[in-house]
């Protein structure tokens, strides 16, 4: 997990099929009940421990027959033999080295659903690296179209990506330079949004998605590309953010970018600019 990317989601803390129409904030209570969809997004920051205690109830009630994780490889298949024992688990996918939290997050999520197919999303870091410099739409392939990857995002949607980016990377980085990030984060969007309907095509569904807060965003994250791809196809998308109990936030905005949405108190964390400023 890298500076940047935790800067991120503390910037979502700050900051298409819909279910249900206008988003709304929850309490714990509700991932007990959640609307129903044929995919739901269960968005996270990465090292905020309540939050995967969070997505594992919410995993419970629906009980999915797969589970999409942004952390792992594309293609990866579990040995069954590892079951949902943690230690087992995390061998067999390979967890340990791969820059995440430690599994023991996640191990909860994984344990609420012993009957799920595992899928990954992950694409390989040069993959990432090449959109960057060649564009979403050029490294995805010819399905690109499909996923709205040959269009530019409207201007607005790209400036509010630029915006983000510029936060995420602590101010560091002119915003001109930024651009290739945001496409690194729609080719990430895409991928995630191609294993989730594989998934539900495959079992049928419901699926579940595990993945940061800011692909899980309806404005232009999963639920945009989905829309694209599959309009048919029920979506929900669940974020969490983190309320403002730090020295270096402001007061939680009004309203967040998901149709439902979950502040609980912020992760001990070191600061994720210290990075940038030599600190």
């Amino acid at each position: 997990m890298n500076a940047g990317a935790t800067a991120l989601a503390l910037c979502l803390c700050l900051a298409l099929a819909v279910l249900p129409a206008a988003g709304r904030e929850i309490e714990g209570a509700a991932l007990d009940r959640l609307p129903a969809a044929e995919i739901t997004l269960l968005g996270e920051i990465h090292d905020n421990p309540q939050h995967h205690l969070n997505q594992a109830r919410a995993v419970a009630a629906i009980l999915p027959r797969a589970l999409v994780f942004e952390m792992l490889p594309e293609g990866v298949a579990p040995d069954p033999a590892a079951g949902r024992d943690a230690a087992a688990l995390a061998a067999a996918i390979g967890w340990n080295g791969r820059g995440w939290p430690d599994f023991a997050l996640y191990a909860p999520i994984f344990a609420a659903a012993p009957q799920a197919r595992i899928y990954g999303a992950e694409l390989p870091r040069p993959e990432v690296r090449r959109a960057i410099g060649d564009g979403a739409a050029a490294v995805f392939g010819p399905r690109a179209a499909r996923f709205g990857l040959t269009e530019p995002l409207p201007e607005a949607l790209l400036q509010d990506a630029l915006d983000e980016q510029f936060a995420a990377h602590c101010g560091a980085m002119p915003r001109e330079a930024l651009s290739g990030m945001v496409e690194a984060q729609r080719l990430r969007d895409a991928a995630l949004a191609r294993a989730a309907l594989r998934a539900l095509e495959e079992t049928g569904g419901p699926v579940a998605v595990i993945a940061g807060a800011g692909h899980v965003r309806r404005d232009r994250g999963l639920p945009f590309v989905l829309a694209a791809a599959a309009p048919g196809v029920t979506v929900l998308a669940v974020g969490q953010g983190e309320s403002a109990e730090s020295a270096d936030s402001t007061a939680a905005p009004a309203d967040l970018p998901f149709d439902l949405w979950l502040l609980t108190p912020p992760a001990p964390r070191e600061d994720p600019c210290a990075a940038f400023s030599g600190g």
